[in-house]
């Protein structure tokens, strides 16, 4: 084969009534069932019973066969070439058992893309969550990161190592340890969010001079969409600049096979970060795609400042 099918959902090749996610180059665990009737693979459907229809009927489901074998044939061979046959990238924190995978690659369907009924909303499809966009954001455009769905406007250049810098980032991916609790989820991600916003990046700079110290100012439970998360905030001190703030805020998705979901912020300190209620904002904003009104529940509240 010269291609591979590009991302999206296609039909399972395993069981067939429902979709599976294809990221470029391996099935992911990410299930829903089809959102419209597949549309038949030749033309209109003959009026009445007959050899027509029965024709037609035929034709459909040789389609939709010969689809996910075609599906199925890149995964063999991205395995005999690759090995594992996984695209994603596994990043594990350091001292913990937590890993995380990107949400989407460069060429996926963009995980800051804006809802079709509400331009103020981002989507996070893979994941199945919209976040709200409160004034002062926008969403995530030319950004080197992966999974950063919003950040504040405009950069600037950071106090530490030469580059640029921007006030504030909100990122969502899907964490692969499943079956550990939102509390864990979110403890354990915590520093690696600190690191990798404030310590040193990925391509080794420090762009703040790296971590000097940090102390934890907010946690708790809260709901997520109707679903109970937890969520876990430090204040960190930099070397170079005002320093900043990261959260990371874990729950459970209600799409597929409901894997849980870290959503990360990064804000700066001092007048020119954002405030830190858009934390909240963001937090009791998130829905499941399709059902706006969804809120309150268990852990409705947020954590009481320390």
């Amino acid at each position: 084969m010269s291609s591979t099918p590009p991302p999206g959902w296609y039909r399972d090749p395993s069981y067939p009534l429902v979709e599976r996610w294809w990221d470029g180059s391996a099935w992911t665990d990410h299930r829903r069932q089809p959102e419209t009737p597949q549309e038949p693979l030749v033309g209109p459907r003959p009026a009445g019973r007959g050899p027509g229809r029965a024709k037609v009927i035929a034709l459909t489901a040789a389609g939709a066969v010969l689809v996910a074998a075609v599906v199925t044939g890149v995964v063999v061979l991205a395995r005999d070439a690759g090995g594992s046959g996984s695209g994603a990238e596994a990043k594990t924190t350091a001292g913990s058992s937590v890993t995380t995978t990107p949400s989407a690659s460069a060429t996926s369907p963009s995980a800051s893309e804006p809802s079709a009924d509400d331009p103020s909303v981002v989507e996070d499809e893979l994941n199945g969550i919209t976040l709200p966009l409160p004034g002062g954001w926008v969403r995530a455009e030319n950004v080197a990161e992966d999974d950063v769905v919003m950040t504040t406007p405009g950069t600037y250049d950071c106090p530490g190592d030469p580059g640029l810098c921007r006030h504030g980032q909100v990122l969502s991916r899907t964490a692969t340890a499943s079956d550990a609790s939102p509390k864990a989820l979110a403890r354990g991600d915590i520093a690696d969010a600190m690191d990798t916003a404030f310590d040193r990046d990925g391509l080794g700079s420090r762009p703040f001079g790296g971590v000097t110290s940090h102390r934890e100012v907010k946690d708790g439970t809260v709901a997520v969409g109707g679903r109970a998360g937890y969520f876990v905030r430090w204040r960190v001190t930099t070397a170079k600049g005002p320093g900043g703030y990261v959260q990371s805020l874990a729950f459970p998705s209600s799409v597929g096979s409901e894997a849980p979901v870290i959503v990360r912020f990064v804000f700066d300190a001092g007048a020119d970060g954002p405030p830190l209620t858009d934390m909240d904002k963001i937090t009791k904003g998130i829905r499941p795609i399709g059902d706006p009104a969804t809120g309150g529940g268990v852990g409705s509240s947020i954590g009481a400042s320390r």
